[in-house]
């Protein structure tokens, strides 16, 4: 439901939207995968105990956006050498989604992903949803400069590459803190949130926000949000 004062979607051009905990349900957990091999990695680069490298892990992600950085900046790792790694998990836990191809089909304009992840992973989930083919392009952490989301200048580069105006553009993302700068910006902005009813795996810090300003609209369904909207 929209409120006075929240922005709504008939002037939308570009729908921009996040990958992983967006384009598919948090209860699918894929992201729990990639998370083990954080702390994975984190404990064999520093040679740590699991138990450390988990707090160093969300210190870091908490404080710089993602893990990655942090470690690139604290300890000097390889962007490629960490995106490879931690990666390299088992996406058979995602489905086709047919309704949401759709959904998203029926949006007049393009549609990009703009994600903090890599471009290889973005493939391989738009593979197993079904989905790719609907989306012009991923702009991901290394065409970010490996700066992630939330930086501001990511979505200066996002927005600069591919042209976009924000005040014609909406984004779909599931932490609340990325959406500020694109709401700043001019963008509808749109909070992905879990299904109620189902079990998932997340920090409370990245379950705030639903109130925020910056926050437009809050779903728990995309597929259902996005086959609702009214467009033109």
């Amino acid at each position: 439901m929209m409120q006075l004062g929240q922005r709504g979607f008939d002037h939308v051009e570009t729908w921009v939207f996040d990958l992983d905990n967006t384009l598919y349900p948090h209860h699918v957990n894929l992201w729990q995968q990639v998370d083990v091999r954080i702390r994975d990695f984190v404990a064999d680069w520093l040679k740590v105990t699991p138990e450390d490298a988990f707090k160093i892990q969300k210190d870091y992600y908490k404080r710089y956006g993602t893990t990655m950085r942090g470690m690139m900046t604290e300890h000097g790792v390889s962007a490629d050498d960490y995106l490879a790694y931690v990666h390299a998990i088992d996406h058979s836990p995602l489905e086709p989604n047919p309704a949401m191809g759709e959904a998203i089909a029926r949006l007049p304009g393009r549609k990009l992903i703009l994600t903090n992840g890599s471009v290889a992973h973005a493939g391989k989930v738009l593979e197993r949803l079904g989905i790719g083919h609907h989306f012009e392009a991923v702009f991901d952490i290394v065409a970010a400069e490996l700066e992630p989301k939330p930086a501001a200048q990511t979505y200066h580069r996002f927005l600069t590459l591919h042209g976009v105006d924000p005040a014609k553009a909406a984004m779909f993302e599931d932490l609340a803190r990325n959406l500020a700068v694109p709401h700043q910006l001019g963008m509808t902005t749109v909070l992905v949130v879990p299904d109620g009813s189902q079990q998932v795996v997340r920090e409370d810090w990245e379950l705030e926000g639903r109130d925020a300003a910056h926050v437009d609209h809050v779903t728990d369904d995309l597929t259902g949000f996005l086959a609702k909207l009214e467009v033109r």
